[in-house]
Protein backbone atom coordinates (compact mmCIF):
# COMPACT_ATOMS: atom_id res chain seq x y z
CA UNK A 1 0.00 0.00 0.00
CA UNK A 2 1.06 3.66 -0.35
CA UNK A 3 0.90 6.25 2.02
CA UNK A 4 -2.51 7.14 0.13
CA UNK A 5 -4.00 4.09 0.51
CA UNK A 6 -2.84 3.72 4.24
CA UNK A 7 -3.93 6.11 5.58
CA UNK A 8 -7.50 5.59 3.47
CA UNK A 9 -8.04 2.13 5.02
CA UNK A 10 -7.07 3.04 8.82
CA UNK A 11 -9.56 5.92 8.68
CA UNK A 12 -12.07 3.54 7.63
CA UNK A 13 -11.32 0.86 10.04
CA UNK A 14 -10.26 -1.50 7.19
CA UNK A 15 -7.21 -3.84 7.14
CA UNK A 16 -3.35 -2.27 6.31
CA UNK A 17 -0.32 -3.68 5.65
CA UNK A 18 1.49 -1.55 8.57
CA UNK A 19 -0.31 1.55 10.26
CA UNK A 20 -0.12 4.34 8.56
CA UNK A 21 2.16 7.46 10.62
CA UNK A 22 1.49 11.01 10.30
CA UNK A 23 2.34 13.92 11.88
CA UNK A 24 1.53 17.62 12.37
CA UNK A 25 4.15 19.81 12.14
CA UNK A 26 4.42 23.20 13.69
CA UNK A 27 5.84 25.85 11.66
CA UNK A 28 8.98 26.54 13.33
CA UNK A 29 9.59 23.03 12.64
CA UNK A 30 9.51 23.80 8.71
CA UNK A 31 11.67 26.40 9.46
CA UNK A 32 14.35 24.92 11.35
CA UNK A 33 14.80 21.89 9.13
CA UNK A 34 14.66 23.34 5.68
CA UNK A 35 16.52 26.08 3.59
CA UNK A 36 13.19 28.40 3.11
CA UNK A 37 13.20 31.61 4.90
CA UNK A 38 9.74 33.05 7.17
CA UNK A 39 8.32 34.91 4.97
CA UNK A 40 8.80 32.16 1.76
CA UNK A 41 6.97 29.89 4.44
CA UNK A 42 4.38 32.53 5.45
CA UNK A 43 3.98 34.45 2.57
CA UNK A 44 3.88 32.04 -0.69
CA UNK A 45 1.91 29.08 -1.63
CA UNK A 46 5.43 28.04 -3.17
CA UNK A 47 7.34 27.87 -0.50
CA UNK A 48 4.95 26.23 2.06
CA UNK A 49 4.08 23.81 -0.62
CA UNK A 50 7.51 22.32 -0.72
CA UNK A 51 8.28 22.74 2.99
CA UNK A 52 5.03 20.37 3.46
CA UNK A 53 6.92 17.39 0.55
CA UNK A 54 10.66 18.33 1.42
CA UNK A 55 9.81 16.83 5.41
CA UNK A 56 6.80 14.91 3.82
CA UNK A 57 9.12 12.90 2.10
CA UNK A 58 12.06 13.15 4.94
CA UNK A 59 10.13 11.21 7.69
CA UNK A 60 8.40 9.41 5.65
CA UNK A 61 5.19 10.30 6.35
CA UNK A 62 2.35 8.86 5.21
CA UNK A 63 0.12 11.97 4.68
CA UNK A 64 0.74 15.67 4.52
CA UNK A 65 -1.78 18.17 6.69
CA UNK A 66 -1.90 21.50 4.76
CA UNK A 67 -2.76 24.21 8.06
CA UNK A 68 -2.55 27.14 5.91
CA UNK A 69 -4.78 28.86 3.43
CA UNK A 70 -3.32 29.46 -0.49
CA UNK A 71 -1.99 33.30 -0.43
CA UNK A 72 -1.96 36.04 -3.02
CA UNK A 73 0.65 35.45 -5.93
CA UNK A 74 0.72 39.42 -5.64
CA UNK A 75 0.99 40.03 -1.99
CA UNK A 76 4.65 42.22 -2.34
CA UNK A 77 2.03 44.56 -4.15
CA UNK A 78 1.50 45.32 -0.60
CA UNK A 79 4.99 45.90 1.03
CA UNK A 80 6.93 48.83 1.80
CA UNK A 81 10.12 46.60 2.59
CA UNK A 82 11.56 43.21 4.41
CA UNK A 83 14.18 43.28 6.67
CA UNK A 84 16.18 40.25 7.59
CA UNK A 85 17.44 39.85 11.56
CA UNK A 86 20.95 37.87 12.06
CA UNK A 87 18.81 35.07 13.50
CA UNK A 88 17.36 34.80 10.46
CA UNK A 89 14.24 36.13 10.85
CA UNK A 90 12.17 39.15 9.30
CA UNK A 91 9.93 41.61 9.92
CA UNK A 92 7.72 43.01 7.06
CA UNK A 93 6.83 46.24 6.76
CA UNK A 94 3.64 47.20 4.43
CA UNK A 95 2.90 50.32 2.58
CA UNK A 96 -0.27 50.84 5.01
CA UNK A 97 1.89 50.91 8.31
CA UNK A 98 0.98 46.97 9.60
CA UNK A 99 3.65 45.07 10.38
CA UNK A 100 4.50 40.91 10.09
CA UNK A 101 7.13 39.60 12.75
CA UNK A 102 8.28 35.79 11.24
CA UNK A 103 10.84 34.33 13.48
CA UNK A 104 12.78 32.32 12.60
CA UNK A 105 11.35 29.03 14.45
CA UNK A 106 7.68 30.65 14.87
CA UNK A 107 4.64 31.39 13.32
CA UNK A 108 3.95 34.84 11.53
CA UNK A 109 2.79 37.55 13.90
CA UNK A 110 0.70 40.31 12.18
CA UNK A 111 1.00 43.56 14.10
CA UNK A 112 -1.67 45.99 12.87
CA UNK A 113 -1.01 50.39 13.04
CA UNK A 114 -2.11 51.13 16.00
CA UNK A 115 -2.35 47.75 17.56
CA UNK A 116 -5.18 44.57 17.80
CA UNK A 117 -8.67 46.52 18.01
CA UNK A 118 -11.14 43.50 19.08
CA UNK A 119 -14.85 44.30 18.93
CA UNK A 120 -17.17 44.24 21.86
CA UNK A 121 -20.03 41.67 21.69
CA UNK A 122 -22.78 44.37 21.32
CA UNK A 123 -21.07 45.70 17.97
CA UNK A 124 -20.53 42.79 16.07
CA UNK A 125 -22.96 41.69 13.52
CA UNK A 126 -23.74 38.58 12.45
CA UNK A 127 -24.81 39.26 9.15
CA UNK A 128 -21.17 39.87 8.64
CA UNK A 129 -19.65 36.90 10.01
CA UNK A 130 -18.85 34.38 7.81
CA UNK A 131 -14.99 32.43 8.07
CA UNK A 132 -12.22 34.44 9.52
CA UNK A 133 -8.43 33.30 9.00
CA UNK A 134 -6.48 34.78 11.36
CA UNK A 135 -3.59 33.61 10.23
CA UNK A 136 -3.44 34.84 6.45
CA UNK A 137 -2.09 38.53 5.60
CA UNK A 138 -3.56 40.89 7.86
CA UNK A 139 -4.61 38.93 10.41
CA UNK A 140 -7.55 39.30 12.18
CA UNK A 141 -9.93 41.82 11.28
CA UNK A 142 -13.78 42.75 11.64
CA UNK A 143 -15.59 42.63 9.61
CA UNK A 144 -13.14 40.27 8.05
CA UNK A 145 -11.78 40.50 4.35
CA UNK A 146 -8.83 39.00 2.75
CA UNK A 147 -5.39 40.92 2.33
CA UNK A 148 -4.54 44.17 3.34
CA UNK A 149 -6.67 46.29 1.08
CA UNK A 150 -10.77 46.73 3.15
CA UNK A 151 -13.71 45.44 1.02
CA UNK A 152 -17.37 43.71 2.08
CA UNK A 153 -16.62 39.89 1.00
CA UNK A 154 -20.06 38.65 -1.00
CA UNK A 155 -21.02 35.25 1.18
CA UNK A 156 -22.16 34.25 -2.75
CA UNK A 157 -18.67 34.93 -4.03
CA UNK A 158 -16.51 34.80 -0.65
CA UNK A 159 -13.00 33.17 -1.33
CA UNK A 160 -10.29 34.21 -3.37
CA UNK A 161 -9.29 31.92 -5.91
CA UNK A 162 -5.80 31.61 -4.88
CA UNK A 163 -7.06 30.07 -1.44
CA UNK A 164 -6.65 26.63 -3.14
CA UNK A 165 -3.05 26.69 -4.72
CA UNK A 166 -1.47 25.11 -1.69
CA UNK A 167 -3.97 22.60 -2.25
CA UNK A 168 -3.24 22.18 -5.79
CA UNK A 169 0.40 22.78 -5.48
CA UNK A 170 1.29 20.06 -2.74
CA UNK A 171 -1.25 17.18 -4.87
CA UNK A 172 0.01 18.36 -8.05
CA UNK A 173 3.69 17.28 -6.31
CA UNK A 174 2.42 13.79 -4.44
CA UNK A 175 -0.19 13.04 -6.94
CA UNK A 176 -1.94 9.28 -5.65
CA UNK A 177 0.87 8.37 -3.46
CA UNK A 178 0.33 10.47 -0.07
CA UNK A 179 -2.94 11.48 1.54
CA UNK A 180 -3.60 14.92 2.19
CA UNK A 181 -5.27 16.74 4.65
CA UNK A 182 -6.30 19.92 4.44
CA UNK A 183 -7.69 22.24 7.24
CA UNK A 184 -10.25 24.51 8.81
CA UNK A 185 -11.21 26.62 11.77
CA UNK A 186 -13.98 24.93 13.70
CA UNK A 187 -16.91 27.73 14.55
CA UNK A 188 -16.01 27.98 18.26
CA UNK A 189 -12.03 28.43 17.60
CA UNK A 190 -13.46 31.40 15.42
CA UNK A 191 -15.25 33.02 17.97
CA UNK A 192 -12.54 32.86 20.31
CA UNK A 193 -9.99 34.27 18.26
CA UNK A 194 -12.79 37.66 17.33
CA UNK A 195 -13.05 38.49 21.09
CA UNK A 196 -9.92 37.17 22.43
CA UNK A 197 -9.96 34.16 24.59
CA UNK A 198 -10.88 35.87 28.15
CA UNK A 199 -13.71 37.95 26.81
CA UNK A 200 -15.08 35.40 24.65
CA UNK A 201 -15.28 33.14 27.36
CA UNK A 202 -17.15 35.79 29.94
CA UNK A 203 -19.64 36.32 26.31
CA UNK A 204 -20.62 32.22 26.75
CA UNK A 205 -21.67 33.40 30.27
CA UNK A 206 -22.84 36.89 29.54
CA UNK A 207 -24.33 36.37 26.27
CA UNK A 208 -24.95 33.09 25.46
CA UNK A 209 -27.81 33.89 23.06
CA UNK A 210 -26.01 36.37 20.79
CA UNK A 211 -23.19 33.88 20.97
CA UNK A 212 -25.32 30.89 19.22
CA UNK A 213 -25.92 33.78 16.00
CA UNK A 214 -22.21 34.15 15.95
CA UNK A 215 -21.72 30.59 16.07
CA UNK A 216 -24.18 30.09 13.80
CA UNK A 217 -22.63 32.06 11.12
CA UNK A 218 -19.26 30.81 11.30
CA UNK A 219 -20.67 27.67 11.20
CA UNK A 220 -21.90 28.18 7.68
CA UNK A 221 -18.49 29.39 6.45
CA UNK A 222 -16.76 26.38 7.98
CA UNK A 223 -18.94 24.52 6.29
CA UNK A 224 -18.55 26.18 2.60
CA UNK A 225 -14.54 26.07 3.31
CA UNK A 226 -14.29 22.59 4.42
CA UNK A 227 -17.10 21.75 1.30
CA UNK A 228 -14.91 23.13 -1.19
CA UNK A 229 -11.52 22.08 0.28
CA UNK A 230 -12.81 18.28 -0.49
CA UNK A 231 -14.23 19.03 -4.17
CA UNK A 232 -10.71 20.46 -4.57
CA UNK A 233 -9.22 16.95 -4.26
CA UNK A 234 -7.82 16.60 -0.97
CA UNK A 235 -8.13 13.38 0.75
CA UNK A 236 -9.70 14.38 4.66
CA UNK A 237 -10.37 17.63 6.06
CA UNK A 238 -9.51 18.39 9.51
CA UNK A 239 -11.22 21.08 12.00
CA UNK A 240 -9.20 22.73 14.36
CA UNK A 241 -11.24 23.20 17.30
CA UNK A 242 -7.86 23.43 19.44
CA UNK A 243 -9.56 25.20 22.52
CA UNK A 244 -13.05 23.06 23.07
CA UNK A 245 -11.37 20.61 25.79
CA UNK A 246 -11.68 20.61 29.63
CA UNK A 247 -9.00 23.85 29.94
CA UNK A 248 -11.39 26.22 28.56
CA UNK A 249 -15.01 24.99 29.06
CA UNK A 250 -17.24 22.12 31.07
CA UNK A 251 -18.64 19.01 29.02
CA UNK A 252 -22.42 20.90 29.39
CA UNK A 253 -20.54 24.14 27.92
CA UNK A 254 -19.10 21.81 25.40
CA UNK A 255 -23.13 20.58 24.76
CA UNK A 256 -24.18 24.11 24.04
CA UNK A 257 -21.90 25.98 22.39
CA UNK A 258 -19.40 22.97 20.32
CA UNK A 259 -21.20 20.21 19.36
CA UNK A 260 -24.40 21.45 17.39
CA UNK A 261 -22.25 23.20 15.11
CA UNK A 262 -19.40 21.16 14.70
CA UNK A 263 -22.09 18.85 13.76
CA UNK A 264 -23.36 20.75 11.10
CA UNK A 265 -20.00 21.71 9.69
CA UNK A 266 -19.45 17.81 9.87
CA UNK A 267 -22.32 16.88 7.91
CA UNK A 268 -22.30 19.36 5.13
CA UNK A 269 -18.45 17.98 4.76
CA UNK A 270 -19.04 14.59 4.85
CA UNK A 271 -21.73 15.07 2.37
CA UNK A 272 -18.85 15.74 -0.07
CA UNK A 273 -17.71 12.33 0.32
CA UNK A 274 -14.10 12.85 2.77
CA UNK A 275 -13.90 11.80 6.22
CA UNK A 276 -13.55 14.60 9.23
CA UNK A 277 -11.31 14.52 11.97
CA UNK A 278 -11.50 17.03 14.86
CA UNK A 279 -8.29 18.37 16.45
CA UNK A 280 -8.97 19.62 20.34
CA UNK A 281 -5.61 20.10 22.49
CA UNK A 282 -5.29 19.20 26.11
CA UNK A 283 -7.91 17.77 28.12
CA UNK A 284 -10.52 15.57 26.15
CA UNK A 285 -10.88 12.70 28.52
CA UNK A 286 -14.26 13.20 29.70
CA UNK A 287 -15.89 14.63 26.12
CA UNK A 288 -14.58 11.45 24.11
CA UNK A 289 -18.25 10.21 23.83
CA UNK A 290 -19.58 14.27 22.72
CA UNK A 291 -17.15 14.75 20.33
CA UNK A 292 -17.69 11.30 18.58
CA UNK A 293 -21.72 12.45 18.91
CA UNK A 294 -20.61 15.49 15.86
CA UNK A 295 -20.67 12.59 13.76
CA UNK A 296 -16.66 12.90 13.11
CA UNK A 297 -14.79 9.95 11.66
CA UNK A 298 -12.07 10.55 13.75
CA UNK A 299 -10.21 12.34 16.92
CA UNK A 300 -6.57 13.90 16.70
CA UNK A 301 -4.21 14.33 19.53
CA UNK A 302 -5.11 12.79 22.24
CA UNK A 303 -2.55 14.45 24.23
CA UNK A 304 -1.97 11.68 26.98
CA UNK A 305 -0.59 12.62 30.60
CA UNK A 306 0.73 15.17 31.82
CA UNK A 307 -0.26 17.27 28.38
CA UNK A 308 -3.85 16.10 28.49
CA UNK A 309 -5.94 13.13 30.54
CA UNK A 310 -6.46 10.71 27.27
CA UNK A 311 -5.55 6.75 28.27
CA UNK A 312 -4.87 5.62 24.48
CA UNK A 313 -6.27 2.07 26.02
CA UNK A 314 -9.65 3.60 27.42
CA UNK A 315 -10.28 5.64 24.66
CA UNK A 316 -10.03 2.71 22.08
CA UNK A 317 -12.46 0.89 24.86
CA UNK A 318 -15.02 3.94 24.50
CA UNK A 319 -14.79 4.76 21.00
CA UNK A 320 -12.65 3.75 19.41
CA UNK A 321 -15.41 1.47 17.39
CA UNK A 322 -16.76 4.85 16.19
CA UNK A 323 -13.75 6.51 15.28
CA UNK A 324 -10.77 6.34 14.32
CA UNK A 325 -7.70 7.61 16.36
CA UNK A 326 -4.59 10.22 15.26
CA UNK A 327 -2.07 11.27 17.83
CA UNK A 328 -1.17 10.05 21.55
CA UNK A 329 2.85 10.36 21.62
CA UNK A 330 3.06 12.91 23.78
CA UNK A 331 4.98 15.58 21.77
CA UNK A 332 7.18 17.18 24.97
CA UNK A 333 8.49 14.40 27.25
CA UNK A 334 8.90 11.74 24.17
CA UNK A 335 9.49 13.42 20.99
CA UNK A 336 11.39 16.72 22.34
CA UNK A 337 12.85 15.64 24.96
CA UNK A 338 13.03 11.10 24.74
CA UNK A 339 16.31 9.64 23.06
CA UNK A 340 15.69 7.88 19.59
CA UNK A 341 15.23 4.43 21.26
CA UNK A 342 12.66 6.12 23.94
CA UNK A 343 10.43 7.11 20.48
CA UNK A 344 10.60 3.66 19.38
CA UNK A 345 9.61 1.86 22.55
CA UNK A 346 7.11 4.06 23.07
CA UNK A 347 5.99 3.80 19.73
CA UNK A 348 5.57 0.39 19.43
CA UNK A 349 3.59 0.15 23.16
CA UNK A 350 1.00 2.68 21.37
CA UNK A 351 0.69 0.91 17.87
CA UNK A 352 0.12 -2.33 20.40
CA UNK A 353 -2.57 -0.44 21.84
CA UNK A 354 -4.43 1.69 19.04
CA UNK A 355 -4.04 -0.74 15.93
CA UNK A 356 -5.84 -3.78 17.09
CA UNK A 357 -9.60 -3.34 15.45
CA UNK A 358 -7.76 -0.78 12.75
CA UNK A 359 -8.53 3.15 13.11
CA UNK A 360 -5.22 4.06 14.55
CA UNK A 361 -2.64 6.53 13.05
CA UNK A 362 0.41 6.96 14.39
CA UNK A 363 0.83 10.61 15.53
CA UNK A 364 2.36 12.94 18.27
CA UNK A 365 -0.51 13.88 19.66
CA UNK A 366 -0.57 17.59 19.47
CA UNK A 367 1.86 19.43 16.95
CA UNK A 368 5.49 18.34 16.39
CA UNK A 369 7.20 21.41 18.32
CA UNK A 370 10.23 23.50 16.20
CA UNK A 371 13.17 21.69 17.92
CA UNK A 372 11.77 18.32 18.09
CA UNK A 373 15.20 16.01 16.78
CA UNK A 374 14.33 15.11 13.25
CA UNK A 375 15.92 11.65 14.23
CA UNK A 376 12.83 11.38 16.78
CA UNK A 377 10.63 11.24 13.62
CA UNK A 378 11.94 8.91 11.16
CA UNK A 379 12.19 6.27 13.83
CA UNK A 380 8.18 6.64 14.02
CA UNK A 381 8.07 4.67 10.70
CA UNK A 382 10.88 2.65 11.49
CA UNK A 383 8.68 1.27 14.50
CA UNK A 384 5.77 0.94 12.64
CA UNK A 385 7.55 -1.11 10.39
CA UNK A 386 9.07 -3.47 12.82
CA UNK A 387 5.68 -3.91 14.27
CA UNK A 388 4.33 -4.60 10.99
CA UNK A 389 0.76 -5.94 10.05
CA UNK A 390 -1.18 -5.48 12.68
CA UNK A 391 -3.18 -8.61 14.28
Amino acid sequence: MNGKQRIAAAMWHEPVDRVPVMCQLAIGHYLLNTDLTPVEVGFTSEGFARALVTLQQRYGFDGILINLMGTDPDWMRWVERIETGADGSQTVHFVNGDTARCPADDNVHHLPRGGQRRPTIDRVDPEKLYYDDPHGTGGQKYPFYFGLEPYRPDRDDYWPDYLWRTIDLVLGEVGDSISVHSEIFSPFTQFLELFGYQQALMYLLDDPDKCHTILAAYARGAADLGSRQARRGVDAVLISSAFAGAGFISPPQYDEFVLPYEAEVVRQVKAQGVPVYTHTCGDIGDRLERMADTGIDGIDTLDPPPLGSVDLEDAKRRVGDRVFFKGNIDPVGTLLKGSREQVRRDALWRLSVGSPGGGYILSSACSVSPRVPPENLTVLVEASKEFGTPG
